[in-house]
């Protein structure tokens, strides 16, 4: 009796794939960081909205804005920070070129609250400078046996 297929067979391939492709190395440290740091500025950002009175700036500052706007920045560029470092982790290929922007603008917006909360300004500046060095460095190559 003749089978029903009338073409070569191929075999299937038996790697086994992982539905969430999680990143090793550098983009993994960077997603890490990016979460951390983005519930960081989300927590910067609802105490900046809801107590006014918890920080006190200097005068004739330059950069001057209302307490609440600068919340607000920190709130809505923690949020995005923090899902764009999830993204990474799960494998997406835009994550990488936006958390390096994203990363930008935290540690530009950080500079700018250093008057406000001068040591925590610090540490993001300096987790999001670490988030910049883990993104821009040359993504770890699969090697094939």
């Amino acid at each position: 009796m003749a089978s029903a297929s009338s073409g070569p067979s191929v075999a299937r391939d038996a790697t086994p794939r992982t539905p969430f492709p999680i990143r090793y190395g550098w983009t993994a440290f960077a997603a890490v960081l990016m979460i951390f740091g983005g519930a960081m500025a989300i927590f910067e950002g609802i105490a900046a909205i809801t107590k006014n009175n918890l920080f006190i700036a200097t005068h004739n500052y330059v950069y001057r804005f209302s307490l609440a706007g600068w919340g607000w920045i920190h709130l809505i560029l923690g949020a995005v920070i923090l899902l764009t470092g999830c993204a990474l982790l799960t494998g997406a290929t835009w994550a990488r070129v936006v958390g390096i922007v994203l990363a930008g603008l935290g540690a530009l917006a950080n500079f700018l609250w250093l008057p406000f909360y001068p040591f925590w300004s610090i540490v993001l500046i300096a987790i999001n400078v670490f988030i910049l060095w883990a993104l821009c460095a040359e993504p770890q190559q699969e090697k094939i046996a």
